[in-house]
């Protein structure tokens, strides 16, 4: 399956269908981009992030773009936001298993584990 992501908008109680999420390999101070997206009405992206002949050992950035998604749902917010972009970093150590990480978030706060 290799490496997976899913948001659930935990103040509304539903998916975070329409959030913009990029992706980036690390290593040290390098940072690239490997693929943007928007995820679907499930919170989703449409197929896995990386396959299972993409997923290599190393570490990764997920950044989710959760001030634009709480925006576009018109809530009112004192400026400046409290959270704008979450940027979580993350190693994959065994890239022959599923990565799956998962974001539940509200204006307010954020959690994440490694999901199955």
């Amino acid at each position: 399956m290799g490496l997976s992501t899913h948001v659930l908008d935990t103040m509304n109680g539903c998916p975070a269908a329409g959030m913009a999420v990029s992706l980036f390999a690390t290593q040290g101070d390098q940072v690239q981009l490997i693929k943007s997206l928007v995820l679907n009405a499930d919170g989703r992206s449409d197929g896995p992030l990386l396959d299972n002949s993409q997923l290599q050992l190393g570490t990764y950035r997920l950044v989710f773009g959760v001030k634009d998604y709480f925006s576009a749902l018109g809530l009112v917010l004192p400026q400046p936001h409290f959270l704008d972009k979450v940027s979580l970093d993350f190693g994959v150590a065994e890239p022959t298993q599923h990565y799956h990480v998962p974001l539940l978030v509200s204006p307010w706060s954020y959690s994440t584990y490694r999901g199955s």
